[in-house]
């Protein structure tokens, strides 16, 4: 599912949104994840915090009975690449690091996690990490070789 110009810009602004909720100048919040839970049906897309309370809620056109197979992953690619562009904004957010943007379905189950905000800490993509286990096999073959 390859996202509109609008779909683009629906979700954006609900991540604006959230961040508005946490500005940087007050007291840092204890959380521990955004939960963000999207509906294949209603295309609602849903923000909570750990206390299940809502935090924000938009509904996104695109998803609206969207029935591919591969809706969350498509979900969970816009999501995610709409914070890592807009990281400058999610990591000034005040709540006590680390804390998580989670992608949950419509029954509350957590389908990844999209974002980790961490000092320390940095969680590198599955594009980064695909041909990893290749290049480490293929590394240690020469190191034994020599």
């Amino acid at each position: 599912m390859k996202p509109t110009e609008q779909t683009l810009q629906e979700a954006e602004r609900a991540i604006r949104k959230i961040a508005e909720k946490f500005p940087p100048t007050e007291e840092a919040t204890q959380l521990t994840d955004i939960h963000i839970r999207v509906s294949q049906d209603t295309g609602e897309m849903l923000a909570f915090d750990d206390d299940d309370n809502e935090i924000n809620r938009c509904v996104v056109e695109q998803w609206i009975d969207n029935k591919d197979d591969d809706f969350y992953e498509g979900v969970a690619t816009t999501l995610r690449s709409i914070l890592n562009n807009r990281k400058d904004l999610i990591e000034q957010m005040s709540v006590l690091k680390p804390y998580s943007f989670v992608l949950e379905d419509d029954d509350r189950e957590a389908i990844e996690e999209l974002y980790l905000v961490d000092d320390d800490i940095v969680i590198l993509n599955d594009e980064l990490m695909a041909d990893l286990d290749k290049d480490l096999d293929d590394f240690l073959d020469k190191l034994l070789k020599e």
